[in-house]
This record gives structure tokens, sequence and C-alpha cells, in this order.
């Protein structure tokens, strides 16, 4: 053999060997590409252990006070003296309103007491510091409360009321009673209580210092 056939046949063998490491070089990327969609598919259906909870809502209710102030219809007011006559206003703390201050305010005219006297139902306290305020504790229930303001719901005419005294009324100067009820609640906080003070502060038009 020639040298030159000798060389020939050298890089001959050099090519095929060339060859097969370039062929066993793409069979592996092929296998590594195998293997490695695989793996991705495999990774896409894992199952990681999860949990949730059901849905808890709260739904928050309201509360209230609600009262009313009445009294009979075509009440006869005629003053004799020595007479009683009926007078009964009564105020009603409306079924499930909330524990409450009851509160009831009796204005008289500047003259009523000349001509008239009464006293307040039983379950009621004067109010310290206020005049002809008065007020009462009163619990949440189902059914309507109904409170006397004026004690056996009558007033009094006076033994000493004159035919003169009467005669020299107006409309403008008979003498009136006037009710006006508040309500306010109970309890400042889950613990602690409003005092009658503080309470009629919160509704009154005329607030005092506790």
């Amino acid at each position: 053999m020639t040298r030159e056939e000798h060389r020939r046949k050298v890089m001959a063998e050099r090519r095929r060997a060339k060859q097969r490491k370039m062929r066993n070089r793409r069979i592996v990327l092929t296998a590594l590409l195998v293997v490695l969609v695989a793996a991705l598919s495999i990774g896409g259906t894992v199952a990681w252990l999860t949990a949730t909870t059901p849905t808890v809502t709260n739904t928050f209710t309201t509360s209230d006070i609600n009262i009313t102030l009445a009294e009979s219809e075509n009440l006869d007011l005629k003053m004799i003296p020595g007479h009683t006559i009926t007078k009964d206003p009564k105020v009603t703390v409306v079924a499930n309103s909330e524990k409450c201050y009851l509160f009831v305010k009796v204005e008289e005219s500047d003259n009523f007491g000349t001509f008239m006297t009464y006293d307040i139902a039983d379950g009621w306290t004067q109010l310290e510091g206020v005049s002809g305020v008065y007020y009462r504790e009163v619990d949440s229930s189902t059914s309507d409360q109904v409170f006397d303001v004026i004690k056996d719901n009558q007033v009094t005419v006076n033994t000493t009321v004159t035919k003169a005294e009467m005669n020299a009324l107006t409309d403008n100067t008979r003498p009136t009673l006037t009710f006006t009820a508040y309500a306010t609640q109970y309890m400042k906080n889950n613990t602690e209580s409003f005092t009658p003070a503080e309470a009629w502060n919160n509704v009154s038009p005329t607030p005092v210092t506790p």
C-alpha cells in the first residue's frame, strides 16, 4: 500500500469516526429531550394536597327603641273646685325595644298651681337638677309596656279656686299641662350603663351637667 493510499484510508476512518460521534451525540440529545418532555408532562398532572373551608357569612341585625305617648280623647277638662279631672297620659315602650331610660317631661303653665294639683305615678324618679323631668329604667320585652304618668290618672281642682279667678281666665291664660316623652338606650357599651343625667343629655334639647 502506497503512502497516499494509507493517508486516504486514515482520513476516511477519521471521517467515519467523526460521523459516528455526531450520530451518537444526536441520539443522546434526542433521548434527553424525550426524558425532559416526559418529566414536564408528569409534573403538570401532579395533584398537590390542598383544602378549602366553607364560607362563613355574618349578617348583623339592627336594634331600635320606639315609644308612643297618648291619652283618652274627648276628656272633660272643666274645672270645678274640689273635683277631680281625668287626665290619663300614658307612655308606651313598644315591643322588642332595647332596654332603655324612659323620660317624661311635664310642663305646667305659670298659673297651673293656682288652680290644680296632681302627683306623678309610681315608678318614676325625679331627675336631679331638672325641674319637671322624671325617668324610669325599662327592660326589653316582647310585649308593649305601658306606663301611666299621672297618679290615678287624675288632677284635682283646688278648693280655694274662686269664681272670680275662673272668670278672669282667657283663651291665652287658661292653665295648661303638657307632656313629652323621650327614650334612650340604657347601656353605653357591653359593660357600662349611662347615668340618668347622661341618658337625659342624649335626648334632651336642654342638656344638664351631671
